[in-house]
Parts: structure tokens; C-alpha cells; sequence
């Protein structure tokens, strides 16, 4: 069924973050990558979003960054005291990493404190990323914003991105969240699926 592909390809999705997500105690190139391209970033003292879909991925990176001590904020769907968390990320002087789920941030936040934004894994619907990137794109950004979008080439991820630029040209924002997932087609699923 349907039900099961999409439980597969979250699977999929899950190795490709980070392989502790699947039960497997092998390192992640991916958290490697991630702060390769973070430490200098924050070096420079500027202060960087990473959005994954994942909480248990924020929760690994969560536990890394205080590995690096690196200073670290998080938000998901289960904090409750979300304004004191934002305003504990904003007003902290120190460069830091906000780790965020993609649908607790997806509204009503301003987070520009941060002028650089990675997507550490890809979502069905381009939208939901582009809102993502739009919490430090706000009314008081003074520095221009960078993005990042950590793919895994050769992977379901790398396909998922190719979906996207397809159907972007045809799905309406109207379609929501969910919209991307359930507008995939057989032929989709097969190319998801396709080893190249």
C-alpha cells in the first residue's frame, strides 16, 4: 500500500541523516558535513538555524553540539515554552546553533539573530523549506541570509530533490503540508525507488 512506501521512504530519509535513527551505531557523514560547514561559522561569531523533520536527528545534534561545546537552543513540537526559547536564542551573545523542528518553527517566528539557515534534510513540500529560511528573513535581518540544504547524493534524498524541482512547476501551495506526498504518482514512487 501507499501507507508502507511512505513508511519505507522515511526510513530511507532516516539512514541518510544519520544512521542511529534506524538503530545502526555507525557514524554520520552527514553530522560530519553539517559541521564542517557550521564551525567556521561560528568562529566568525554568527549564529546558524538547522531545520530537520527529525526530532530524535535534533536530539543527536543536540548531544553533539555539547560534545563541540557548542552553544545550543532547541525547538520541537513537544516545547512548551517556545516564546522564552526564541528569546533565549535571540538575545544570547555568544555564537550558537538553534536546532529546530520544520513544523514547530514553521509559523509565527522571527529568528534573526541567525543569518545562516541549513536544511539538514529534505521535506516533501518546497514551501515548508522556504518558510523555514524566512524565520531569519524578517523585519530587523540586518546581514544577508545564507541557506544550505544538506543533501545525500545518490540517495533517496538527491531524488527527493529532483521530485521537487518537477513537481514545484505543478503543485499549488493550496495542496498544504501533506500536499507533495500524496500527489506522488506510481511512476514517482518507481523513480524513488529506481537503483541508478
Amino acid at each position: 500500500s501507499k501507507m508502507h512506501v511512505l513508511a519505507a521512504l522515511t526510513r530511507l530519509r532516516q539512514i541518510c541523516c544519520h544512521p542511529a535513527l534506524v538503530g545502526s551505531d555507525a557514524v554520520s557523514g552527514k553530522t560530519e558535513t553539517l559541521f564542517e560547514l557550521i564551525e567556521p561559522i561560528l568562529a566568525e561569531g554568527q549564529k546558524v538555524l538547522v531545520f530537520s523533520q527529525f526530532v530524535q536527528m535534533l536530539q543527536l545534534l543536540e548531544k553533539e553540539c555539547g560534545t563541540r561545546e557548542v552553544p545550543t537552543h532547541i525547538l520541537t513540537g513537544e516545547t512548551k515554552n517556545r516564546q522564552e526559547i526564541v528569546q533565549a536564542f535571540q538575545e544570547d551573545q555568544r555564537p550558537a546553533v538553534f536546532l529546530l523542528s520544520l513544523r514547530a518553527a514553521g509559523t509565527g517566528l522571527n529568528l534573526t539573530a541567525a543569518s545562516y539557515v541549513v536544511l539538514y534534510d529534505p521535506w516533501w513540500n518546497p514551501a515548508v523549506e522556504a518558510q523555514a529560511i524566512d524565520r531569519s528573513h524578517r523585519i530587523g535581518q540586518t546581514q544577508t541570509v545564507n541557506a544550505y540544504r544538506l543533501i545525500t547524493p545518490g540517495t533517496v534524498e538527491e531524488k527527493i530533490w529532483d521530485l521537487q524541482q518537477r513537481k514545484a512547476r505543478t503543485i499549488s501551495d493550496v495542496l498544504g503540508e501533506e500536499g507533495f506526498a500524496r500527489s506522488l504518482t506510481q511512476a514517482d514512487l518507481e523513480f524513488l525507488f529506481a537503483d541508478e
